[in-house]
């Protein structure tokens, strides 16, 4: 599985969800961090939304564009406790 987390610089909800992504020890996922500021599609789709997590769990499944398939889950609060923020991934590993 791999979690691609859409953020930008200087974006403090998105360095602190980053850091809890980096401490979730009980789910097995690659984590990528993509820079909205670098693709005009991703800044006009998530310029005021960072931070967004998607779930990329069809390895090898394209778009029409030749993007991979995402699933975009819901933001958890910045308060969430890393316990929590496993806890919710782990509902959308298991489908």
């Amino acid at each position: 599985m791999r979690l691609i987390l859409y953020s930008k610089p200087g974006c403090h909800l998105c360095e602190g969800l980053q850091e809890k992504l980096e401490q979730v020890k009980n789910l097995s996922f690659e984590l990528e961090v993509r820079d909205i500021t670098t693709r005009e599609d991703w800044f006009l789709a998530y310029q005021y939304e960072v931070p967004v997590i998607c779930l990329s769990n069809h390895p090898g499944a394209e778009d029409a564009e030749g993007e991979g398939i995402e699933e975009r889950l819901p933001r958890p609060s910045p308060r969430a406790s890393v316990q929590q923020l496993g806890q919710m991934l782990s509902k959308y590993f298991s489908n």
